[in-house]
């Protein structure tokens, strides 16, 4: 029987090989289509269709892999890849291991790191970078000094947190709470997503603290009750304070938080690498169709071009306009179809200063015409099921169990504009 590990333990293994520290092939046994469109990287491919006959030969010659390889299989949900290991042992094949639920598994793998804050001084702050592996998403835990109001909180904290972005998956923020020894006292998002499902919302609720969305969310139609953070609106997070800035562009209601003299938690709005694509909701409509689809033909690129504007602004008038030491904490990092990240080193931390940020991204040395025209030139593939994230997101529409959330989300995140920001220099 072939061995069966989780994907935290498989991610493990990915980092060991990477590492050098072991060797074995990944087998992706999913249609072609699928594993063209999202895959884990360094894959190889060999369709299989679950109790058909196992053709050795065919499989050896597809994949130039022997019964000395050890090898682990994975398809969409786990079943696929068991039948097939079996296949591969009863051929000869003795190192074999199975992906617990395929890809479904693996769009749960998280990290957990510290965000690098040189500038934090004597300042109570820990920032801690919680790292959606498979789709690329970031969200953040800031934990403050000692709570002195409240020190003795009911779960016994002596330090206050908020949790910023969360996925479904709220446990990881709790977790990272619980490392620190603090107490969750607000959740907040810094837009209404499109790529991932939000999970502040049920958080926030199975903890009784507030739930903040930035203020502007409320032009958003969104169909449920929270807290709005008006543009410079501050919360203190245990003698940090915590300052919502309006940076609208990638949508409407945008904002990131700037977290004490150290950190901007800047969502979508600049990445390390990019800055954030601006069509998905201004082409959307939203106000006269809760699906969030575009309206008519034409719309994307002047939805584009609106938010490119307002995106030119909210980075030159507000993020651009911080200190250069000041730690750029994104919202993402880009995962590609083949599932490679580029640079970033999954579980190391995905940051950079303003400073170099600006001197590294040619696409903010543009004036405004011209980053408006770099930035509508092409737009890039949409994330998958973008309009009904969006209107889950919303509050206009639920996933009707946790098995249709899971379908909803597969796949990486396609925040980021093609804006071809290429590096001018790098010189972190």
């Amino acid at each position: 029987m072939p061995t069966v590990i989780d994907a935290d333990a498989f991610r493990d293994r990915i980092d060991e090989r990477r590492r050098g520290e072991q060797s074995f092939a990944l087998v992706d046994t999913r249609p072609r289509e699928s594993y063209e469109s999202w895959r884990i990287a360094d894959s190889v491919h060999y369709f299989y269709k679950p109790f058909h006959e196992f053709d050795v030969a065919d499989f050896e010659a597809e994949t130039g892999l022997g019964p000395d390889d050890a090898i682990v299989t994975a398809c969409a949900k786990g079943k696929a890849s068991l039948d097939f290991a079996e296949g591969l042992e009863a051929a000869g094949y003795d190192d074999v291991t199975v992906l617990a639920d395929g890809m479904r598994g693996w769009s749960g793998v998280y990290d957990r790191t510290a965000a690098p804050l040189p500038n934090a001084g004597d300042e109570p702050l820990d920032v801690v970078q919680i790292q959606r592996r498979a789709k690329g998403c970031l969200g953040y835990l800031v934990v403050g000094g000692q709570n002195s109001e409240e020190k003795a909180d009911s779960d016994g904290s002596d330090r206050v947190a908020i949790a910023v972005d969360v996925s479904r998956h709220g446990d990881e923020w709790r977790a990272a709470a619980a490392e620190r020894d603090a107490s969750i006292a607000a959740v907040l998002d810094t837009h209404v997503h499109a790529d991932h499902l939000s999970g502040g919302r049920d958080l926030a609720d199975e903890l009784s603290v507030p739930y903040y969305l930035p203020a502007a969310a409320t032009e958003r139609d969104v169909a449920y009750d929270f807290e709005p953070l008006a543009r410079n609106e501050t919360l203190d997070v245990g003698g940090v304070e915590v300052k919502a800035l309006a940076t609208p562009g990638h949508t409407g209601d945008g904002a990131s938080y700037l977290v004490g003299r150290s950190a901007l938690l800047t969502g979508d709005t600049l990445f390390t690498d990019s800055v954030g694509r601006t069509e998905l909701q201004f082409a959307a409509g939203e106000d006269e169709a809760d699906d969030g689809a575009p309206d008519k033909e034409g719309d994307e690129t002047a939805g584009a071009a609106t938010g490119a504007e307002r995106l030119y602004d909210s980075l030159h008038g507000t993020l651009l306009a911080e200190p250069d030491g000041v730690v750029v904490c994104p919202g993402h990092f880009a995962v590609a179809n083949d599932g490679t990240t580029g640079d970033v080193v999954p579980g190391e931390p995905v940051a950079a200063t303003v400073g170099s940020v600006r001197r590294r991204l040619d696409v903010l040395g543009l004036d405004r015409e011209a980053f408006v025209e770099r930035i509508t030139a092409t737009l890039p593939e949409k994330p998958p099921n973008y309009e009904a994230v969006i209107a889950a997101n919303r509050g206009v529409e639920e996933p009707q169990d946790e098995t249709a959330a899971i379908e909803l989300e597969l796949g990486p995140n396609r925040c980021a504009a093609d804006s071809g920001a290429e590096s001018a220099a790098d010189d972190d």
